[in-house]
């Protein structure tokens, strides 16, 4: 009889687990994208030419940013800004993000409206800051 109890005890806790488990969102499904934001005010991602973020809406996505101090920085030490706007130049909930010297981790879901929207940078961090921007593209 002991030996019944502690066989149900334990299928008890491996279903508990299990259960728990299901209920709990799956990072390793996150797609996991790096990217640098350089000291020449520009983004670039290993082996693009031209830097481009293409997702699906709804998508679960990690950015790994890595910046490098340009010739300014804001008062709060940040170097860039990694920000997304719609075409009308509205900005997407979630996607105002502060960069600072080194690499940061981010978790983030891409926006459920198909489309193409664009990456800025948000911190005046050098004379070539307006053009520190890439492409971020949306698909179904």
């Amino acid at each position: 009889m002991t030996i019944r109890i502690k066989h149900n005890l334990k299928k008890g806790f491996l279903l508990a687990g299990f259960f728990l488990l299901l209920g709990l969102p799956s990072f390793s499904q996150a797609r996991v994208i790096e990217i640098l934001a350089d000291k020449d005010s520009t983004f670039k991602i290993a082996g693009q030419r031209n830097p481009q973020i293409t997702a699906k809406a709804g998508e679960q996505l990690i950015l790994r940013i890595t910046s490098r101090k340009g010739q300014s920085w804001s008062r709060d030490g940040s170097v860039h800004g990694f920000t997304l706007v719609r075409k009308d130049r509205s900005l997407v909930s979630g996607w105002n993000l502060s960069l600072k010297p080194g690499t940061q981790e981010f978790s983030l879901t891409v926006p459920a409206e198909p489309g193409d929207y664009e990456v800025l940078c948000s911190v005046l961090c050098s004379e070539k800051h307006e053009s520190m921007n890439m492409k971020f593209v949306v698909v179904p």
